[in-house]
């Protein structure tokens, strides 16, 4: 039986840490803590992990959320090399992270990139998962995505607006266009409050179109959506993947959950399952991920 959520009557502000991750990067974390359960939230390219606030803010009550961004995105450092997005990379951090915490053991929810940089952690850590909830993870066999000369959620990643006047601004455009318009409001405004910067009186993505791009164009090549993809068959914690029911690859997902032999489960809506209703993302955290 999942843990009983209730909503606090005033949601704990996060601790915002700088830890140290691999080749001297910084990783910004967000740690609401709490006495339950420790539960790790990574997010998908191009978000934060204050994306996850309104869901860690009910789950404060039966659990420890902690929020990472994962290199290149948020308040983490963006290297400059492409090939240091390589998600094994990003799996590397998260367990630089967690052993700064000293967590040896801990849930995990991952988000599309998120998701599949879990499935990573346990490659690379076996012993480090208590259980997994993988929603919609960048895990696909090689080959999914026909390789183009340009791949075009890279091109399309590219073209997006980095700089705004105001929040404001930003959240009035991104309510009105998809994919973002899908996002609860409230998980919206989370978003663009941890994961934009403000310079010269300008507001800017912190993920630069860029670093999202690089990291599409990894994920369809060496060293992503493949790699994830490979290990699920390797999987030795209890693992659910769920789906949006309207999402673009439902053979796929239920691919890997046969691959993993995991629990799989479909979710109204797209392919942000866990943020497009709130208290429905937090319910299906403390049901799948938590003890």
């Amino acid at each position: 039986m999942a843990p009983a959520i209730s909503h606090p009557a005033l949601p704990p502000p996060p601790q915002v840490l700088d830890l140290p991750g691999q080749a001297g990067t910084t990783i910004r974390t967000l740690d609401w803590g709490g006495t339950g359960p420790p539960v790790v939230l990574l997010h998908p390219n191009g978000f934060c992990g204050g994306l996850y606030e309104p869901i860690a803010q009910l789950l404060a009550t039966v659990a420890r959320p902690i929020a990472i961004d994962l290199r290149g995105h948020g308040g983490s450092t963006a290297p400059s090399q492409p090939a240091a997005y390589r998600f094994e990379h990003l799996a590397i951090d998260v367990l630089e992270v967690l052993d700064q915490l000293d967590l040896p053991e801990a849930a995990v929810v991952g988000g599309s990139l998120g998701g599949a940089v879990a499935i990573l952690v346990h490659r690379l850590d076996p012993r480090r998962w208590t259980r997994m909830l993988l929603a919609e993870p960048v895990a696909f066999p090689a080959g999914v995505f026909p390789q183009h000369a340009e791949n075009p959620m890279a091109a399309a990643a590219r073209r997006r607006r980095p700089t705004f006047a105001s929040r404001a601004e930003m959240a009035a455009s991104y309510r009105t266009k998809e994919p973002l318009s899908q996002l609860a409001p409230e998980a919206l405004d989370a978003y663009i409050r941890w994961g934009t910067t403000v310079e010269a009186g300008s507001v800017h993505l912190a993920c630069r179109p860029e670093i999202e791009a690089t990291i599409l164009e990894i994920s369809a090549s060496g060293g992503g959506a493949a790699d994830a993809w490979d290990h699920l068959a390797d999987l030795t914690c209890p693992t659910t993947i769920a789906a949006g029911e309207h999402t673009f690859l439902p053979d796929i997902f239920a691919a890997q959950a046969e691959r993993a032999h995991a629990e799989l489960i479909a979710v109204p809506g797209g392919h942000f399952v866990l943020h497009e209703d709130t208290r429905r993302g937090a319910t299906l955290i403390a049901r799948h991920a938590l003890p």
